[in-house]
């Protein structure tokens, strides 16, 4: 039994039980994720309602992220990730007694998720700052690769279970299902028990005012001074700015073909719920294989890898308008699932090891805010531009605009060369085939 259960699980066991309550928790997301568009639409929301709500969720990220990361860089990382799990938990069951009952509104909906989002803010930072302080540098590819596959899985599970809970009971009863998947994983954290880095207490380490050094662990700089610590971490990193910046492009550009217009089409054209839960799933099979091969193949470039994968995800909008049968669509969003999966978790290894632990949240609360902080405004513009344009042409242009975006990675060096890991003593340092901006950041 043991050899069927990998490694790191086995061998990690405070990150074998993050992982649990973590599963839990996303299949509950995936869940949502499909019923949330369908419970505006199914108390009488527009195209352009849809996209409102999901946004609401998400324009708290451009407010809090920030601050997040700076709070995930000063406190317990689980216990921030506790507390936001606990707040999710109570949006998510508000919102399903609202839609049980009939008192659903948009505005009330899109006020729960704009809290939802709130806790978001605090809780990716922190998250991506907690791995590596339960995780060695050397698995944290495998344990990425992991958390990627629940999230690829619970795309084929997900969307299933929600068909089914819609089907018998409302959308309500999928929210329902996510607020107790928030209580479980909360469950997990409380149990966790206490980690290294932050949750000992302590602040930055790092470049003040163009300074190298700064701070032990118990000193405290202010709150504009530490995110100029992850700011200057940032732009320090040519690999980092450029792959943030990619990163916005497929989010405010590409995935609102998935979150808006995609359901749109789906309900219009292709019959419903039902059909775009077998693009969705597809995708979800798709990103298992993107999954798996992160987990085994070891990348000597893996922002390069990840650039071309980036491009190959950024042609859902293209496939989703392509007028293609059903199944035709769902075959190509399998292949850009592989694409997606296989991007991010290159690209949130890459941060973890290249990136000083001490500074991780604050520069992952950048990475929040460039990427997917940004995407509400592709939600709000989704829906008026498809219904200017046409959603078709909306869609072509998505992916004419993102993909030479993403190639264009790959014409920079400090993308094409950047290691798997950082050379012997460099300690994280920035890259050192190009000056960095200002004064090097010191690990």
């Amino acid at each position: 039994m043991g050899v069927l259960i990998p490694e790191v699980l086995r061998v990690e066991r405070q990150f074998a039980r993050l992982f649990v309550g973590q599963s839990l928790s996303i299949l509950g997301d995936r869940v949502s994720f499909v019923a949330l568009p369908f419970a505006v639409l199914s108390i009488g929301g527009s195209a352009a309602d849809v996209g409102l709500v999901t946004a609401a969720g998400l324009l708290p990220l451009l407010v809090f992220t920030l601050a997040g990361g700076v709070w995930a860089d000063r406190l317990p990382r689980q216990r921030i990730m506790l507390a936001s799990d606990l707040v999710r938990c109570a949006v998510q069951a508000a919102a399903a007694v609202l839609l049980f009952t009939g008192e659903a509104r948009v505005g009330v909906l899109a006020s729960l998720m704009a809290l939802f989002g709130v806790a978001d803010a605090f809780f990716l930072p922190a998250s991506t700052g907690l791995l590596p302080l339960l995780v060695p540098a050397d698995r944290l590819r495998e344990a990425n690769a992991l958390r990627g596959f629940v999230q690829s899985s619970s795309l084929v599970v997900g969307p299933a279970l929600a068909g089914l809970l819609i089907a018998a009971v409302g959308p309500g009863g999928a929210l329902a299902v996510d607020a107790a998947s928030f209580a479980a994983s909360a469950v997990v954290l409380a149990r966790l028990g206490a980690v290294g880095g932050p949750a000992v207490g302590g602040a930055a380490v790092g470049v003040v005012d163009g300074a190298v050094g700064g701070a032990e662990r118990g000193e405290r700089i202010g709150f504009l001074a530490e995110l100029r610590v992850g700011w200057r971490q940032v732009r320090s990193r040519t690999w980092v700015w450029s792959g943030m910046l990619a990163m916005a492009v497929y989010h405010v550009v590409v995935l609102p073909s998935v979150f808006v217009l995609g359901p749109v089409l789906a309900k219009r054209e292709w019959g419903g719920a039902d059909a775009w839960a077998v693009v969705v799933v597809a995708f979800g099979l798709g990103s298992i294989v993107g999954d798996v091969c992160a987990y085994r193949l070891k990348p000597a470039r893996p922002m390069a890898v990840a650039a071309v994968a980036m491009a190959v995800a950024s042609c859902q909008a293209l496939i989703i308008g392509s007028g293609a049968p059903v199944w035709a669509i769902a075959v190509l969003e399998a292949v850009t699932g592989v694409g997606v999966s296989l991007c991010f978790v290159l690209w949130e290894t890459s941060l973890q090891v290249h990136i000083p632990e001490r500074v991780l949240s604050r520069v992952s609360s950048y990475d929040h805010l460039i990427s997917v902080a940004l995407m509400p405004l592709g939600l709000v513009l989704a829906g008026p531009l498809s219904d200017r344009l046409g959603v078709r042409p909306t869609l072509f242009g998505m992916t004419a605009l993102a993909v030479p975006a993403t190639l264009a990675l790959l014409a920079l060096p400090a993308v094409r060369r950047l290691p798997a890991s950082p050379p012997v003593g460099a300690d994280a340092a920035p890259e050192q085939s190009e000056p960095a901006p200002g004064a090097a950041v010191g690990a």
